[in-house]
C-alpha cells in the first residue's frame, strides 16, 4: 500500500484550508449577490423596457437614456440634490471632525457624551423628520417659539422655497455628523502622542500643529468620511419625504424623490429604473474622482 508523499499531504491540506474559506464567505457572498447585484442587475434590465407595472414589459432598448437627457424635471431635480450635498458633505464633514477633535479628551463621563451624540443617527429617519418638521412649525415649532422670546418673528422654514433645502440638509447633518466623529475620533487616537509632544517642543502652536500634522495624517479617514457623506446625500429620501414631500413646489425634489415620484405615482418603473441607473453612475464618477484626487495629493506629499 502506497503512503500518500509529503506533497500530496499538503496539497490536501491547502484545498481543506481554501474549501473552508470559501464556506466561511459563503453567506457574506450569497449576501451580496441577492441584495446588491442581483437588484443593480434588475434595475439595468428594467430599466431597457416600457413598463407600467400593471401591463406587460415592453422592450424599448435605449429609449428610457435618450427620453432622460431632454427631462426638464430630471435636471432640475439633479440640480437640488447638488445643492444639497454642497450643503450636507462639507457641513457633515466640518461638524464631525470638531465634534471628534472636542470629545478625544480623557475626561470623566466623556463616554456617555460620545454615545449621546450618536444617538441621532441610530434614529429612524421617518421619526427624525417628523420630530424635526414640528420643530420647524412655524406657529408652535420650539425654533420659531424660541426666536419669539428674543422678539424676532421667525420664518416658515419648510413653506419658504429658499429655506426649505437647506433647512431639511441641517438635519441630515444633525443625524450624521455623530456617527462620523466615531471615525475621526479612531482616527485621531491612532496618531501616536510623540508627534504631538514633538510639535510642541518646536514652538508650533495647537492650529499649526492640526492642519500640517493632525490633518494629513486623518487623510485616510478623511476619504472614508466623503465618500459615505456623498453617497449617502445623493441617496437622501425618508426625511425629506416626511418633512416637505418635496415641496414646496419642487425647491426640494431631490433626485431619490423624483425616481419615487416616477415609480410609485405615475407607476412608469422602466424609466424610473434609467433615472436610477444614471445615479448610480454619477455616484460611482463622483466616488472615483474622490480617490483619484486624494490619491494624487499623498503621491504629491511622498514626492
Amino acid at each position: 500500500m502506497l503512503r500518500p508523499t509529503a506533497r500530496h499531504t499538503r496539497s490536501r491540506q491547502t484545498l481543506r484550508r481554501g474549501l473552508t474559506g470559501y464556506a466561511m464567505l459563503a453567506p457574506s457572498m450569497i449576501g451580496i449577490l441577492g441584495f446588491l447585484l442581483a437588484p443593480v442587475l434588475i434595475v439595468i434590465i428594467v430599466s431597457l423596457f416600457d413598463w407600467k407595472l400593471l401591463g406587460t414589459p415592453r422592450f424599448v432598448g435605449l429609449k428610457n437614456y435618450a427620453k432622460l437627457f431632454g427631462d426638464e424635471g430630471v435636471g432640475h431635480s439633479l440640480l437640488v440634490t447638488v445643492g444639497y450635498v454642497l450643503i450636507c458633505v462639507p457641513g457633515t464633514t466640518i461638524l464631525s471632525l470638531l465634534l471628534a477633535t472636542l470629545v478625544n479628551r480623557k475626561l470623566k463621563g466623556m463616554k456617555y457624551f460620545r454615545a449621546l451624540l450618536v444617538i441621532p443617527w441610530m434614529a429612524a429617519p421617518v421619526a427624525l423628520g417628523l420630530v424635526w418638521g414640528w420643530i420647524f412649525d412655524p406657529a408652535r415649532g420650539a425654533i420659531n417659539s424660541f426666536l419669539g422670546l428674543v422678539g424676532i418673528a421667525g420664518p416658515s422654514w419648510l413653506s419658504t422655497p429658499e429655506l426649505a433645502l437647506p433647512s431639511v440638509a441641517a438635519v441630515h447633518v444633525w443625524q450624521f455628523a455623530g456617527y462620523n466623529m466615531l471615525f475621526f475620533l479612531a482616527g485621531l487616537q491612532n496618531i501616536p502622542e510623540s508627534l504631538r509632544e514633538a510639535s510642541a517642543l518646536d514652538g508650533a502652536s495647537a492650529v499649526r500643529h492640526f492642519f500640517t500634522i493632525t490633518l494629513p495624517l486623518l487623510r485616510p479617514t478623511l476619504l472614508f468620511v466623503l465618500i459615505t457623506n456623498v453617497i449617502g446625500s445623493f441617496q437622501a429620501f425618508d426625511t425629506i419625504y416626511v418633512m416637505t414631500e418635496g415641496g414646496p413646489g419642487d425647491s426640494t425634489e431631490v433626485i431619490t424623490y423624483h425616481i419615487y415620484h416616477q415609480a410609485f405615482e405615475r407607476f412608469d418603473f422602466g424609466y424610473s429604473s434609467t433615472i436610477s441607473v444614471a445615479l448610480f453612475v454619477i455616484i460611482l464618477a463622483v466616488s472615483l474622482a474622490q480617490f483619484a484626487y486624494f490619491e494624487r495629493r499623498t503621491t504629491y506629499d511622498v514626492s
